[in-house]
């Protein structure tokens, strides 16, 4: 194919256009790749021409096509574990908390 043709005949993008964004990107692409690519592209461009060409002028904007809503359950307190406890198990405690190594150069 040659580099300056369209891929289609009524195509926006030539395999140029995609050699150049590839050399631009200083991506290697051998020439099925080009073919393929430029294909690809064309077909994408394709769709957004068809998105931009709808009318939607009565369209109100969204952020979102469904509401948001908030799924999370209640914040109840629930039953706790006995600290004592918990802490036994812990390598190391003091002072009714876990000991832990020091953090990005703490003083212990």
């Amino acid at each position: 194919m040659d580099q300056s043709t369209p891929a289609d005949d009524d195509a926006v993008i030539t395999t140029a256009d995609v050699a150049k964004v590839a050399s631009l990107a200083r991506l290697r692409l051998e020439p099925d790749e080009l073919d393929r690519f430029t294909h690809q592209l064309a077909d994408i461009l394709g769709h957004a021409a068809d998105i931009e060409a709808l009318d939607l002028d009565d369209v109100e904007p969204m952020a979102r096509p469904v509401p948001l809503e908030n799924v999370l359950r209640a914040d109840v307190p629930g039953p706790t574990f006995d600290r004592d406890a918990v802490l036994s198990q812990a390598p190391a405690a003091e002072d009714g908390q876990f000991r832990v190594p020091p953090v990005l150069g703490e003083a212990p």
